[in-house]
């Protein structure tokens, strides 16, 4: 009676501070707070589970328990900022395959029992078909973000066509299992067409677009969750996988507006593919990049009275958070004011910079959404851009024929001065050519981001 009483009032006790952790991610200052509520609230939840009559055996719970904290402390603790986004990609690939474990073994239990019905059999179904394209596409979302799989989209002939028609199939088989619960070689057929569509959908994906392939990935896990909290009757799975699903989705929507695409251009698009049928040269920049050395680019900021900092993937790529944090020191110790732009899909997850500068102990005020950092580039004399791209492209805004022209950017050509942090000519992930590089009014400074920002600081200190 007591365990009959305990265990909801835990769960109810676990969804509120899931909610309460939600709402305190939305902002920057309160965010630590959030995961600390959030991993608080999972442990409650772990805690009360124990205490299900149902379980058979508690020392294989310890030994799961042993094994996953063995991979999961370096995972959490190891892993490098800059390797958050495939981290997190590697996360939602395993607690898919747990989802899906889950939902292969009860219905095999079932089967054996001969207890399946076509209620829990569309649960189970639901389960297993999100779970397992969830799966492999977080491990293709991995591999790309990794470097393992090439980041541009990988596309074929008919590759639409052929996703739609797995799509189709793997739906049809779940509608058979429901009418046919035993059916168990068109349960396993499932699953190994739900497998490849997740590897063909998120292969013509670009690098571009991984944030957003990130987010809906988290949504499809936490959809395959609350299958699973229908399927085994646990109401804090069902609870914890519908914010989970809703908070990604919403997410996702958010991100594919910040980049001005819808969900079936994100899917089915191939942003970043060469085109061989495309004009290269209605999009191509026209120009020629100057390039400033680390001493003209230390004075004009030493003496710039307005400065606001972009950061990008680049940033990321070097660590160089620590060095931009004491640049915006060194400006605001000589009378500078220093702002840092934060563009909503910068780098290669959701919130991926404002973690990084976070990190760099850069403090939240100074970390400005692009709403609100656009209307100020006008009134900047030097912005520095640390290894951004496609969010800096003024083509978005002016040039009709470019592929991300409409997409929200960076008002940075708008500045009085531009000063470009970058490794060398390249594209960015998109694959698309940046006006902004051959404005007059932009410097380019080659080299790594985190070496360039280390002679700035040198030099700032000797001005």
């Amino acid at each position: 009676m007591i365990t009959n009483t305990f265990i909801p009032l835990a769960y109810l006790l676990s969804t509120f501070l899931f909610i309460i952790a939600l709402r305190s991610l939305s902002k920057p200052e309160t965010a630590r707070r959030g995961m600390q509520l959030a991993a608080f609230g999972m442990v409650v939840a772990v805690v009360a589970t124990l205490f299900n009559a149902k379980i058979v055996s508690y020392e294989e719970i310890l030994i799961g328990v042993v094994i996953g904290s063995i991979l999961g402390y370096p995972l959490g603790m190891w892993v490098p900022m800059t390797a958050m986004p495939q981290r997190i990609a590697f996360s939602h690939a395993f607690g898919a395959l747990a989802a899906t474990l889950v939902g292969v073994g009860e219905y095999y239990i079932g089967l054996k029992a001969g207890t399946l019905a076509s209620g829990q059999v569309t649960a189970l179904g639901l389960e297993v078909l999100l779970g397992s394209l969830t799966v492999t596409g977080s491990f293709m979302a991995f591999s790309k973000l990794q470097g393992i799989l090439p980041g541009r989209p990988l596309i074929f002939p008919f590759q639409n066509t052929l996703n739609l028609l797995f799509l189709a199939a793997a739906v049809a088989c779940l509608i058979w299992i429901v009418m046919v619960p035993t059916a168990a070689p068109v349960f396993a057929t499932m699953i190994g067409i739900s497998l490849l569509i997740g590897i063909l959908f998120v292969i013509r994906i670009g690098g571009a677009d991984m944030p957003v392939v990130i987010s809906l990935l988290n949504s499809y896990a936490g959809l395959a969750a609350v299958a699973t909290g229908f399927a085994i009757n646990n109401n804090i799975l069902i609870i914890v996988g519908a914010l989970d699903g809703a908070s990604g989705m919403i997410l996702s929507i958010a991100m594919s507006k910040a980049m001005n695409r819808s969900f079936t251009n994100v899917i089915f698009g191939g942003f970043g593919a060469v085109s061989a049928a495309s004009d290269a040269s209605s999009v191509a920049a026209s120009g020629e990049m100057s390039v400033i050395s680390v001493e003209d680019a230390a004075l004009r900021l030493a003496y710039a009275a307005r400065v606001i900092i972009v950061p990008g993937y680049g940033l990321a790529v070097s660590q160089a958070q620590h060095q931009a944090r004491e640049l915006a020191d060194l400006i605001e110790k000589r009378g500078g004011d220093v702002k840092f732009a934060i563009h909503p899909v910068a780098g290669r997850m959701p919130g991926h910079m404002n973690v990084l500068l976070a990190e760099a102990n850069v403090p939240y005020d100074k970390l400005i959404d692009m709403e609100d950092i656009n209307e100020h580039f006008s009134e900047t004399d030097v912005v520095v851009v640390i290894g951004a791209n496609d969010v800096v492209n003024p083509a978005a805004l002016t040039n009709p024929a470019s592929p991300i022209y409409g997409m929200p950017v960076l008002k940075v050509s708008d500045a009085k001065s531009i000063i470009v942090l970058k490794r060398g000519q390249g594209k960015g992930f998109s694959g698309v050519e940046n006006d902004l590089f051959v404005n007059p009014k932009t410097s380019m400074l080659y080299g790594d981001a985190r070496q360039s920002l280390i002679d700035l600081n040198i030099q700032i200190k000797n001005v």
